[in-house]
């Protein structure tokens, strides 16, 4: 459906794209485009050493759990040491290559507030939020519509369970205006203030983050999450755990149990059709509480992420210097993902809320008007370096073979945001009931 929109997110946008405004483009390639490369390092003994070390006392761990150790591990996890982000990191995400990403998430956002009627509170709350690009672009949205926003209290919020990453993000967001809570237990572990005056928290756990109105945003989040994996056999589904090699003590391999675990015996559908199956059950508990909260509180949740609608099976793979990497190798050294099964996370986020998507990247940031705002870019701007990182950057956010169909939307809405608004009493000159705004993103939009 095609909708055209004379006000709303129409005018959103052109009060944050306009001709004059400076765009800054981070030309990057992305780990989309990178090759799979033998792995020359030898592994880091430490959490090899702490692996092989647990599954000789309690014998094969699950990858749920093996993921876990080797990218949380308080003390040797992936990404509790590393900054892995960037150029210099393992990968880099859409907000690096470009900060029209994350200025058109943060129209999606406003426009969100304001098909929810506008809520005297708005919470900003982002899981992992990286570096935090993505929440300084559409800080500077909000900045660019304070007349929108008028007197609204609005907070940004946090969830990081890595200190190296809260660090940078109180740097990019706070400068030196953050500190540290005196306790390692406080719910809080990081407060600050932006130059504008807008507060910032910190906060490793969601169920900490404060209740009320929150338009939540997850963004190459769900695809880190711990996963478990079954087979299909002849004698019904298994899971797939690691196990050291008995060839290679100082290896890892993945095995099959030779019976049902509690985890196969209860997160595989029964009418699941595939042969291999992976099941991200933290996922599910995440999405519960989010639907929870916007049931309760009001407010919306947008997920973006490598993902698939309960289609794929082994999506299991690593990434390390911009390149595929062996899960299984060095580990503690290299970034560990599966694509976001969403059938899943619909599944889970039950009949409390609204679903929409997935729909593509490319699909989504078309909604949104990225080639109306790149026309207006490219006629206002003469510099040929500027011009080709605009087109560069836009090509790898959009394209089909980059990131344009591998990335996908997902969102959960109020069910209110969806429904029909009431026909006001006593009018009796109306014929047709007026139709809920359109949600961005997910709806073609028409600019006149």
């Amino acid at each position: 459906m095609r909708v055209s929109l004379g006000v709303k997110t129409q005018q959103l946008l052109s009060g944050v794209f306009s001709p004059s405004a400076a765009v800054r483009w981070r030309a990057a390639q992305t780990r989309l485009l990178c090759s799979s490369s033998p792995d020359a390092e030898k592994p880091r003994p430490s959490m090899l050493r702490h692996l092989t070390s647990k599954i000789k006392a309690t014998g094969p761990i699950s990858v749920a759990e093996y993921m876990r150790e080797v990218l949380t591990n308080p003390v040797t996890g992936y990404y509790v040491r590393n900054n892995m982000l960037g150029p210099e990191g393992d990968f880099i995400t859409s907000p690096e290559i470009s900060q029209i990403f994350g200025e058109l998430l943060g129209v999606w956002v406003i426009s969100e507030w304001m098909g929810a009627g506008g809520p005297r509170q708005l919470q900003v709350v982002e899981l992992g939020p990286g570096k935090g690009s993505l929440a300084s672009d559409i800080l500077r949205v909000f900045g660019q519509l304070r007349s929108v926003l008028g007197d609204v209290s609005v907070s940004l919020h946090l969830v990081e369970v890595s200190p190296a990453l809260s660090r940078l993000q109180a740097q990019n967001l706070t400068g030196d205006g953050s500190r540290e809570a005196d306790a390692e237990d406080e719910p809080v572990y990081r407060r600050g203030e932006t130059a504008a005056g807008l507060p910032v928290s910190w906060y490793r756990r969601l169920d900490d983050v404060p209740t009320g109105f929150s338009i939540f945003l997850a963004h190459e989040f769900f695809d880190a999450l711990p996963i478990h994996k079954f087979q299909r056999t002849e004698r019904g589904w298994r899971e797939v755990l690691v196990d050291i090699d008995p060839e290679k003590p100082e290896q890892l391999r993945f095995v099959v149990t030779p019976s049902p675990t509690l985890a196969s015996s209860t997160l595989v559908q029964a009418n699941e059709r595939r042969n291999h199956v992976e099941v991200c059950a933290e996922g599910g508990v995440i999405i519960q509480q989010l639907a929870r909260r916007i049931a309760e509180d009001g407010g919306a949740a947008l997920i973006a992420d490598y993902g698939h609608d309960g289609t794929k099976t082994d999506t299991f793979r690593g990434f390390k210097g911009h390149q595929l990497h062996d899960v299984l190798a060095s580990p503690g050294s290299a970034d560990l993902t599966a694509d976001v099964d969403f059938s899943y996370l619909r599944r889970m986020a039950g009949g409390g809320v609204a679903c929409l998507g997935p729909v593509t990247q490319r699909m989504f940031l078309k909604n949104m008007g990225i080639d109306t705002r790149m026309q207006v870019l490219l006629r206002n701007c003469s510099d040929p370096s500027t011009r080709k990182q605009l087109i560069s950057s836009y090509d790898v956010l959009t394209n089909p073979t980059k990131m344009g169909e591998r990335f996908h939307f997902f969102s959960l809405l109020h069910h209110s945001r969806l429904a029909k608004p009431k026909r006001p009493e006593g009018l009796k000159l109306e014929k047709k009931s007026p139709a809920p705004l359109p949600v961005a993103g997910f709806t073609e939009l028409g600019f006149s």
